[in-house]
């Protein structure tokens, strides 16, 4: 079992190393931070939006942790191979960072800038996108919580509202009945 080394800051701690466990915030922000130097040795000038708990972690604060990156990215081999360099030296999952969400995004979905290294831009799904996005998943109890999180955040007082969200990104007839139960029983249990 792997011990994590919890720093009072928000440092990054080679010591914390995930390992195969949760990134919090710091680790992150010094993994993209290195993917950048990885694409700077190689004279590209990558792109990347952030989706999922990562932008939950690093945009909104709403969880300490995330156990991956979902990105989409840009040139995908080259990124892939400069994440795969910083899994390596840092001994993380070969998929911390990875491009699974690409089947979720949505072709109207918005983004917005989050950081912008020499070598690398980096955007986040706005978060409406991301409340529809998280809604269409719904995979797990972490997803319930951002769905919650965003609802809050974004001062959401009726399932309908989510639903006018959803449908803008997607259409109706993708809408699965697990959705919708779980975004009406979210208004029940917040009152």
């Amino acid at each position: 079992m792997t011990e994590y080394i919890y720093k009072k800051d928000d440092t990054f701690d080679p010591l914390f190393e995930s390992h195969g466990g949760p990134m919090r915030k710091q680790d992150i922000t010094h993994y993209l931070k290195e993917v950048n130097a990885e694409l700077a040795k190689r004279g590209v000038v990558g792109e990347m939006c952030l989706y999922g708990g990562a932008v939950m972690c690093l945009v909104f604060d709403a969880r300490p942790m995330t156990r991956d990156v979902d990105a989409v990215f840009q040139p995908a081999n080259v990124v892939r191979h400069a994440a795969k360099e910083v899994a390596e030296r840092y001994h993380l999952p070969l998929d911390w960072l990875n491009d699974a969400v690409k089947g979720f995004v949505s072709a109207t979905g918005g983004k917005k800038i989050y950081k912008e290294y020499s070598n690398l831009m980096i955007h986040y799904a706005e978060p409406h996108y991301l409340l529809a996005m998280k809604a269409m998943a719904a995979r797990t109890d972490a997803d319930t919580d951002d769905i919650i999180f965003l609802i809050k955040e974004l001062n959401l007082k009726t399932p309908q509202e989510v639903f006018e969200i959803i449908e803008k990104y997607y259409p109706r007839n993708n809408i699965q009945p697990k959705t919708q139960m779980i975004v009406e029983e979210i208004f029940d249990s917040i009152g």
